[in-house]
């Protein structure tokens, strides 16, 4: 016979603090989260000098094109506006 429907007692977490002094769980929380952080940060791959400037260009390109197009619109609707209400 089978115990359907019977949870079963589950076992902590590993890495999780239980019990204990609550400022020991608060540093080791802590702790935890550096290293994670760190595990993280070491599987960051930085762009090469050449992919940097690569990227830079391809900004400095885009952010000029936006500013061009918006003052266009700037510029043709002010016109526009002008030639409405007779400014």
């Amino acid at each position: 016979m089978t115990d359907v429907g019977h949870p079963r007692t589950a076992k902590p977490a590993k890495g999780k603090a239980t019990g204990g002094n609550p400022l020991t769980r608060l540093f080791g929380r802590i702790g935890l989260f550096i290293s994670q952080i760190l595990d993280e940060l070491r599987k960051v791959v930085r762009p090469t000098r050449n992919e940097l400037w690569q990227y830079t260009l391809v900004v400095i390109v885009f952010v000029t094109v936006m500013m061009t197009l918006v003052a266009g619109l700037d510029l043709g609707f002010s016109k526009l506006i002008g030639l409405v209400f007779g400014g």
